[in-house]
């Protein structure tokens, strides 16, 4: 039997005085971490679970979010995706903690889950109802299977590797670190190697798009078509995958229409969009080895669920 992970659920750390209490359920939290200096004060408080926070050793993450830089060789622009998805992979028994103001506090719960870290988020009072209708969903959807991997990244730990790391996530190739070569993975990359020299890593996108190219397009397990600022995870579930998709841009902008191709025959499927109750798959196409369908609307975050 598929062994599923536990459920990465981020928990709200809030600092302010017990007299927000009420705020706090009005805006739909149950659940909290505050310093351990509060603690005391805020045990008891109806309708609340209150834990004191553990943030020794906690790696703070950057607020998620979409920066837009001017192309230097013409008049578009270049969204760069600010993602912590490299660095959570990169610490898989990690705590971590982020602090986000308003509406992004949604996109950052949605980020630890996806990438399954262990997490707190801070955040200010415009930020409390987007966290909560955020972690309902996640509640919902109960918990993810282990990350299909096409790739295995052998690596040093070094700055110029995290680059590439970070690039392999933002291009949305599916890849798992490691030690030692996988057999069973589609291609094995040891960075350093004559194959893949540390020098080329002064150019983290470039190695990323060779890495691609060995593996080819048609090898990759999950693509996604016409929309830059979108970060694609899949894991394994007990009758088919699961398909996760960030819109670094969500607390900007929607995307009207994002095109998906998984590999594998999926004749069904359940939809779980953030914002979006109800939302549902056009276009749904099941060939000979791959499965492709749309989502009409993408506005922070998406799970789609490909049954066979």
């Amino acid at each position: 039997m598929l062994l599923l992970l536990a459920a990465a659920l981020p928990t709200l750390l809030w600092d302010g005085p017990p007299d927000t209490a009420a705020a706090l359920r009005d805006a739909g939290i149950d659940r909290i971490e505050v310093p351990g200096a509060q603690y005391e004060a805020w045990k008891n408080a109806a309708g609340l679970t209150v834990a004191a926070a553990d943030l020794k050793g906690a790696i703070q993450l950057t607020a998620p979010g979409v920066l837009y830089r001017a192309n230097v060789a013409s008049a578009t622009t270049t969204p760069w995706l600010v993602t912590n998805g490299w660095r959570i992979l990169r610490n898989p028994q990690g705590r971590f903690s982020y602090d986000v103001p308003g509406v992004k506090a949604a996109l950052a719960a949605a980020e630890a889950s996806c990438f399954g870290a262990d997490a707190v988020v801070h955040t200010d009072t415009a930020g409390l109802k987007p966290f909560a209708e955020m972690i309902a969903m996640l509640r919902g959807l109960g918990s993810n299977g282990p990350p299909v991997a096409d790739i295995g990244f052998i690596e040093d730990g070094s700055h110029a590797a995290d680059e590439v790391v970070n690039m392999l996530v933002r291009d949305n190739l599916m890849f798992k670190l490691l030690a030692k070569p996988d057999p069973a993975l589609k291609i094995n990359v040891r960075f350093g190697s004559k194959e893949f020299p540390a020098e080329e890593a002064k150019n983290p996108g470039m190695m990323a798009h060779d890495i691609r190219g060995r593996l080819t397009d048609e090898r990759r397990s999950l693509r996604i078509f016409g929309a830059a600022v979108v970060v694609a995870r899949l894991t394994t579930a007990p009758d088919g995958v699961r398909v996760h998709l960030l819109n670094y841009a969500g607390t900007q902008r929607k995307i009207d229409g994002v095109r998906v191709r998984v590999l594998g025959r999926y004749p069904k499927s359940r939809v779980s969009v953030a914002g979006s109750p109800g939302e549902e798959l056009v276009d749904y196409q099941v060939d000979t080895d791959a499965t492709e369908f749309t989502l009409p609307e993408l506005k922070t975050y998406a799970v789609i669920d490909l049954l066979r």
